[in-house]
């Protein structure tokens, strides 16, 4: 229930009984009464000027006491010229928040066996380095996104593709071999994710170190330092026996890939640690290592048919000058993959295990080419799919001192990012005051909470199109828009609820504010938020939603006496409207993944 659905199509009703005319929902134009003048909601009425051939402001009136006589919308009405404000009738507010209090899940829909199916592939991580701040805003974005699909009534698959294999692993592999001297986890004290890129970080180092070198040794040869910085970068040992290892593993050299699933294994269980912390995870794994041979298969039935081309080197490329692109690598002259062959084979195993409606890809912005490619070569290679598939590209999360990068090791580390946050929710909330009568384990709980609420709202806050600043200062700051202070919100309206010595009841009848009705229409708009949040893939629709509610139920709280309240139908009324606000909160932030606590 909606009041301004429930107006457009009384609006609807108005038109053909005074005008005779026949106009849709879509036509009516709704919006909220500007504050200097009275009303909630006001009528355009100017698209009906021509129907019923009045004055605006006499059309107006007409429609308003249309309105009044015939529906228990609309107590009263004004009109200033072409806009007809209509205050909502005292019943129906106390009406519709009766609806939103009868839903435990008010806003949200539930799938059905006939729901389409949703496939969502985020986190894609690699096996060479541990989870970094861009993998965080990743993980969440795609968790969220995940949870609005479903709150839309879809059936939802949470997919995850790693990175198993490829010339980067390799980087990890032979700088392991090299000078590893057998070190483990167990050895070293360390999560495997952060032990092998400990090893991919050491390559790059020695790696440097010899294109440097040889670069010098060319141009002391009389070669121009333009070529002598690009032979130096393909011919230096390090880089040529990281190839020779990518030629072993894709040939199945039983030494190679027992190192290979060794280290893995390594970096698996490091990767889990982390998917917990973050309080995401995945129905379905998929690993490149399996859907490159599927891949590899699906290029050389394109080239068989025409599609694709192999060049004189040996390596198969698709021409895609006529859509308007370039032309793309799909295997190199050496017969090995590339990232859009591995995408292919992914993509036909998924659709092989899986009924899926829609396949939504959560990948930066910076792949926005490669998805469009993708697309084009999934639709040439038959598969009905390939043009619906869905990018879900957003910005990349940007650093004051600039971008990251993993092979030199200047990333925000994962796991380091989120013990930062709890320690700094601790802290916040110890120099606050507000843990006092709280155990130990339960203020380390709270701060657990609270500090990855801070992280996760302020990642899921901002459009995701836009690349971000991130700056954990202001994300844990009990003020302003931030996870904290709407967290802070719910956990005041859980302690007010608990101090209420009476079961909590909506009366029958009671007079309220102009305030309150403004609360309670915030409230019932919860269902076409999420609706919007849906159809836009945009969590930060739903944010900033929970942002306004508690910050417009805050204002009600400063201004209006709730416990205590001497009348008790006021009483009861605001404790029900407290707990319905502190319920639509609950909602709107698991959908982002993030928890509230009963206590801060």
């Amino acid at each position: 229930m909606n009041i301004a659905t429930l107006l457009s199509a009384a609006a609807v009703e108005a038109l053909k009984a005074l005008y005779g005319a026949d106009v849709t929902a879509e036509q009516i134009q709704i919006q909220k009464t500007r504050p200097e003048f009275e009303g909630h909601l006001t009528l355009v009425t100017f698209p009906f000027l021509r129907i019923s051939r009045k004055k605006p402001e006499d059309c107006g009136a007409e429609i308003g006491q249309w309105l009044v006589d015939n529906t228990d919308l609309v107590s009263r009405f004004n009109v200033v010229k072409g806009f007809l404000n209509l205050v909502i009738a005292p019943a129906k507010w106390i009406e519709l928040l009766a609806t939103v209090n009868a839903d435990e899940r008010y806003g949200l829909v539930a799938p059905t066996e006939e729901s389409p199916l949703v496939m969502i592939e985020y986190s894609s991580p690699n096996t060479n380095k541990p989870l970094h701040l861009g993998h965080v805003r990743n993980n969440l974005l795609g968790w969220a996104v995940a949870q609005i699909a479903e709150a839309n009534g879809n059936k939802v698959v949470k997919t995850n593709i790693v990175n198993d294999r490829g010339i980067h692993i390799c980087k990890s592999m032979l700088a392991w071999l090299k000078w590893g001297n057998g070190e483990t986890p167990e050895t070293s004290g360390k999560k495997g994710d952060h032990l092998i890129g400990d090893y991919y970080v050491a390559f790059d180092k020695h790696y440097r170190a010899e294109v440097k070198e040889l670069k010098e040794k060319l141009m002391a040869e009389g070669v121009a330092e333009e070529e002598a910085e690009t032979r130096a970068k393909n011919e230096c040992p390090l880089i040529v026996e990281a190839h020779d290892m990518l030629v072993k593993w894709e040939q199945n050299d039983p030494e190679v890939r027992s190192l290979w699933r060794k280290m893995n294994e390594w970096v698996y269980a490091g990767f889990d640690e982390t998917y917990k912390a973050l309080g995401v995870s995945f129905d379905k794994i998929y690993y490149e290592s399996d859907t490159y041979l599927e891949g590899k298969e699906k290029v050389d039935e394109g080239l068989a048919k025409g599609i694709f081309y192999r060049r004189p080197d040996n390596s198969v490329w698709a021409d895609l000058t006529a859509e308007g692109l370039d032309e793309k690598l799909l295997l190199r002259s050496d017969g090995t993959s590339v990232y859009m062959t591995q995408d292919i084979g992914t993509a036909k195993l998924r659709f092989q295990d899986f009924p899926i409606n829609k396949m939504v890809y959560v990948v930066g912005n910076e792949q926005n080419y490669h998805f469009q490619v993708l697309s084009i070569l999934l639709d040439k290679l038959g598969f009905e799919w390939g043009k619906g598939l869905v990018h879900f590209s957003y910005g990349m999360v940007e650093l004051p001192n600039g971008k990251m990068k993993s092979r030199e090791g200047t990333v925000v580390d994962a796991d380091d990012l989120v013990a930062a946050m709890i320690a700094d929710a601790r802290k916040t909330m110890d120099e606050a005051g507000k843990n006092g009568d709280m155990s130990e384990e339960e203020k380390q709980e709270v701060a657990r909470i609270v500090g990855m609420g801070a992280l996760k709202y302020f990642l899921l806050k901002v459009d995701t199109r836009k690349n971000m600043l991130f700056n954990p200062e202001e994300s844990i700051d009990f003020n302003g828009n931030t996870g904290p202070f709407i967290q802070y919100t719910y956990a005041r309206i859980r302690s007010i609820l608990r101090k209420a010595e009476d079961a909590v009841a909506l009366p029958a009848a009671v007079e309220i504010s102009t305030k309150e009705e403004e609360l309670i229409q915030h409230l019932a708009g919860f269902t076409e938020v999420v609706k919007t949040a849906g159809v836009d893939y945009s969590p930060s629709v739903i944010a900033n939603y929970c942002y306004d509610l508690a910050k417009e139920y805050n204002s009600f709280y400063h201004d209006f006496s709730i416990l205590r309240e001497e009348d008790a139908a006021k009483r009861q009324f605001r404790l029900v409207l407290s707990a319905n606000v502190a319920k639509v909160l609950r909602l709107g932030m698991s959908l982002l993944g993030i928890e509230m606590p009963e206590r801060m």
